[in-house]
This record gives C-alpha cells, sequence and structure tokens, in this order.
C-alpha cells in the first residue's frame, strides 16, 4: 500500500470511520472516471478540489455533479480571490496528488468546505490518497472526520 494511502487510512481509523480504502482497477482522475469504476451516480464522488485562497490552502469536497463557484467560495471563506492551486501548491499543503488528494491524512490541517449537494447521497466516495483509491463514506461522516463546513458551493 502507497504511504500516502496508509496515512489516510490510519486517520480514518484514528476519526471511527466505518469504510475502507478501495484499491481501484485503474487510476480515478475525474468523478467521471471513478463513477464508472464504482458503478455509481457521478454525483455521489466528493471531488477534493484544492485552491488557493489568499495565499492559503483551501480544500472543497464538491458532489462530482458540479463545478465550484470561486466568487461565492470566496465570499463564504472571506478571501479576495480563490483560484485553482498548482500541482505544487497542492501537494504541499496535502502531501497528495492531484487526482487522489483525500479530505484528510494531511501534514497539517487545511479549512474544508463540503458541498451539501453530497447529502442526497446514502453513500458518497472520496479520494483515499493515491488516484487509484477511494473510500466510502457519508455526509455526516465525512463533515465529522473533516471539521469541514457545510456550504453550497456550485
Amino acid at each position: 500500500m502507497h504511504a500516502n494511502v496508509e496515512k489516510v487510512a490510519a486517520v480514518l481509523r484514528e476519526r471511527g470511520a466505518g469504510g475502507e480504502i478501495v484499491e481501484l482497477a485503474e487510476t480515478a482522475p475525474t468523478a467521471q472516471a471513478a463513477a464508472g469504476q464504482l458503478g455509481c451516480d457521478v454525483g455521489a464522488i466528493a471531488n477534493s478540489l484544492v485552491f488557493d485562497a489568499d495565499g492559503e490552502a483551501l480544500l472543497v469536497l464538491t458532489s462530482g455533479a458540479h463545478r465550484v463557484d470561486t466568487a461565492k467560495v470566496a465570499a463564504i471563506v472571506g478571501a479576495a480571490q480563490v483560484k485553482r492551486a498548482t500541482p505544487e501548491f497542492v501537494r504541499a499543503a496535502t502531501g497528495q496528488p492531484i487526482g487522489g488528494v483525500a479530505p484528510l491524512g494531511h501534514p497539517a490541517p487545511v479549512r474544508t468546505l463540503v458541498d451539501v449537494w453530497l447529502d442526497q447521497y446514502e453513500r458518497v466516495w472520496a479520494a483515499g490518497g493515491h488516484p487509484h483509491t477511494v473510500f466510502p463514506t457519508s455526509y455526516a461522516e465525512l463533515l465529522r472526520i473533516t471539521g469541514g463546513q457545510s456550504v453550497e458551493v456550485a
């Protein structure tokens, strides 16, 4: 198991999460790719998107069926500007690669927003720290284990 995945699995256990990390046959760099392999609705994929909010990392967990409204998110977090982070910024903030960023297991806490639309699904899937891994969770559990803020981001 990749070191990032081991770290995410350990944090999931520490925080009492119910799901186990699942290794996918192929990488799942997009919500569509993950949903296709898991046989679920694309909206049930919790995309982990890292943004640069005035120089600070901001993790937005959004439904795979949505696009993040960065102006709305900037207003929510009180930032002058929220923009997509570079791969280097993402790696520095999370220790994980784009396409596999888990909602937890980062070197330091990252402010997290969780899309209210994920609450429509009994089970949602989030990345497990590597583009080949995901884990099942629920909206309520995702909020609890990340300390995230429930907001509408689309």
